[in-house]
């Protein structure tokens, strides 16, 4: 990827005074509920950076981006999942790429969307709508790749992607994302979180039974609905890192009925694996006329875009 470098400088010495982009991976409640946290400032800054996003394109694909980020901690080993969501809304949808070493990269399917008053508020419902969104994972060496496809209609992102995971998968899953921008405009504070209930093993802890009692089922409903509201009253995440809150006093305050520990922390980034040699070798193989075509009457040197980051690259003639 042909990285943009911020020339805000403003902007670029508060990004500078915040603590690291990073995510928390952790665990509570005996190990029944796994969770992340995302500080994701840089992250999305640099996501509209590739794309040359708006003010409402930097919202939506901001959004998408990180929840994409807060799928990582749900693969299983080496895992690339690809997340379509295409919506009837002036947003049209958004291609979000991610894969388990912790990058993410996409694309907004209209990346320039229609506004036809001046915006109240960052309610992104009336630009996205009803739809599907396809979820496709690809394992190394496996030829058939596993995608599910479901229905949306809640007019939120991170509502959209728990449904999916509660359709397809049946596991309980929640999203929560959130983007904090100043006056003029400028992402000052981005963040995520999702919590995921772990799939109960059959056994009780006295005999080991593999059927639960009626009284364990109602102990565990309680706690599932206790994590829920802990979860709901989580603060503005955007808000949160742009004022430098940590991810400890979030994951160990919000959540410390549930006995919370951070298990990992690792590094996620918008990024993308294409280079030059990527796109050259693609049109090395395109039909000998064409080609031919090309070296005759140009355009010379040929400009060639990656649409998952944006990444332009130059390539003269002669390179083919």
């Amino acid at each position: 990827m042909n990285k943009v470098e911020l020339q805000d400088k403003e902007l670029l010495a508060h990004i500078e005074s915040l603590p690291k982009d990073e995510m928390s991976i952790f665990v509570m409640a005996d190990g029944r509920i796994r969770g992340a946290l995302f500080h994701g400032t840089r992250f999305v800054n640099q996501a509209r950076l590739q794309h040359n996003l708006g003010i409402l394109e930097t919202m939506v694909f901001g959004n998408a981006a990180l929840c994409g980020a807060l799928m990582i901690p749900t693969m299983k080993g080496q895992e690339h999942i690809v997340w379509r969501y295409e919506v009837d809304g002036p947003a049209k949808g958004f291609n979000i790429e991610t894969d388990s070493t912790g990058y993410v990269r996409g694309f907004l399917l209209n990346e320039r969307i229609p506004v036809d008053k001046p915006l109240e508020n960052w309610n992104l419902a009336p630009f996205l709508g009803c739809g599907t969104m396809t979820v496709t994972t690809i394992r190394p060496n496996e030829k058939n790749h596993q995608e599910s496809t479901v229905q949306i209609d809640s007019l939120n992102i991170a509502k959209d992607l728990a449904w999916y995971y509660k359709q397809s998968e049946q596991v309980s899953t929640a999203f929560n994302t959130s983007i904090q921008m100043d006056k003029t405009g400028r992402v000052i504070g981005a963040g995520g979180m999702f919590l995921q209930v772990m799939p109960e093993i059959g056994g009780t802890k006295a005999g080991g039974s593999t059927k639960n009692s009626s009284a364990n089922t109602k102990a565990d409903e309680q706690l599932l609905e206790r994590a829920e509201l802990a979860f709901k009253t989580a603060p503005s995440l955007g808000q949160w890192f742009c004022e430098k809150g940590t991810h400890e006093d979030i994951i160990y305050g919000l959540f410390r009925e549930f006995k919370p520990s951070i298990a990992l922390k690792r590094n996620i980034k918008f990024d993308c694996p294409c280079n030059k040699e990527y796109f050259l070798n693609h049109i090395k193989h395109l039909p000998s006329s064409e080609l031919e075509d090309i070296r005759k009457n140009g355009p010379n040197p040929l400009e060639v875009k990656c649409n998952n980051c944006g990444s332009t690259y130059l390539i003269n003639t002669s390179e083919i």
